[in-house]
């Protein structure tokens, strides 16, 4: 017997919504080229640097009315829910999963990435850091944290300040893994309390999206609430649903901004470890190539107790950071 099977053919539909993605890596690629340029790309570089300044004078003005505001949209939105009980046990529950997660983040993955490089303890250099961790903890801020935790690293963890000098201001910029974390969480907390589930492909473009929007919020506290409009239209959901978690962002940007400053941290940990050859090489030659010379010593000096003092003349040599004086001398006594 014969049975015809019928299959419904595929349709291409245009999807309207903003492509953000395509947006975000489309403005690292030009800043790149931009950065690229040299003195070609030096007006279009001063000309988005000064929009950039202008933009966060306005956000500046927009912050201070900021409460009223808060105020007010938190009250619509618990006017608009129906069951009070419920959202607060969703809130608890996206809290706790927030918390887990920069937990495993901070505290599994990231100390596994440290040691598999270093071969060092990470725990106790996180345990060094600490000041540094209670610092943003307390400040919900990157930038705000840098001082303490270029301190920190350099002091506390005996890292070259070359390195941290490079790595902490960067990190503090750019690395926002915590950030990027809770806001892959809050998007899918929104669709999930709009009883909208998200397709797996829509939960790697808000991996991503978190990624890339992350890289571009500032070191300063709920930076994290302007990049997530981004991932929030990048999925199709509405922008004015991030008022469901205003209200508790303030508390979590504090462990996230933690977790932050802790990956910033690793980076100049394992950037010092994988550079640690090539400064002590560089320390230890002129910048052609060629080393210092340490064997043009000059005559013994008998100083007034008794002690002969051996004088090398490494003069040709730059002192290293931290030294006063290129000058050694060794003694021994009579």
């Amino acid at each position: 017997m014969n049975m015809t099977v019928w299959r419904e053919t595929p349709k291409v539909k245009s999807d309207e919504r903003m492509n953000v993605l395509g947006l975000v890596v489309f403005s690292i690629c030009f800043g790149a080229v931009i950065s690229r340029m040299g003195k070609a790309g030096k007006p279009l570089a001063d000309f988005f640097d000064s929009l950039h300044m202008a933009i966060m004078r306005l956000t500046m003005i927009v912050i201070w009315y900021s409460p009223i505001g808060i105020l007010f949209l938190v009250a619509t939105k618990l006017i608009e829910v129906d069951d009070l009980g419920q959202m607060f046990t969703q809130l608890a529950y996206y809290m706790l999963t927030v918390l887990v997660g920069l937990f495993i983040h901070g505290f599994i993955v990231l100390p596994i990435i440290f040691f598999i490089v270093t071969r060092t303890n990470p725990y106790l250099f996180t345990y060094r850091m600490m000041k540094a961790l209670l610092t943003a903890w307390g400040t919900a801020s990157s930038s705000a944290t840098l001082p303490v935790t270029m301190e920190c690293i350099t002091v506390e963890n005996r890292v070259d300040r070359r390195v941290a000098k490079f790595v902490a201001p960067i990190g503090a910029t750019v690395n926002m893994d915590g950030t990027a974390l809770y806001e892959a969480v809050a998007v899918i907390f929104i669709a999930q309390s709009r009883n909208i589930t998200l397709s797996v492909g829509e939960v790697i473009i808000t991996a991503l999206t978190a990624t890339a929007a992350a890289i571009g919020a500032a070191g300063i506290p709920s930076a994290g609430l302007v990049t997530m409009s981004i991932v929030l239209t990048a999925v199709g959901l509405p922008v004015e649903d991030v008022t469901l978690i205003i209200s508790i962002d303030w508390f979590l940007d504090r462990f996230r901004t933690a977790i932050n400053v802790l990956g910033d941290s690793f980076g100049a940990g394992i950037v010092g470890k994988l550079s640690k050859a090539d400064l002590e090489l560089f320390d230890s030659q002129h910048p052609d190539g060629t080393p210092f010379s340490d064997d043009n010593e000059l005559e013994p000096v008998v100083s007034a107790d008794d002690e002969i003092v051996t004088v090398k003349d490494n003069s040709d040599r730059p002192p290293k950071y931290g030294e006063l004086n290129p000058v050694f001398m060794s003694s021994e006594k009579l």
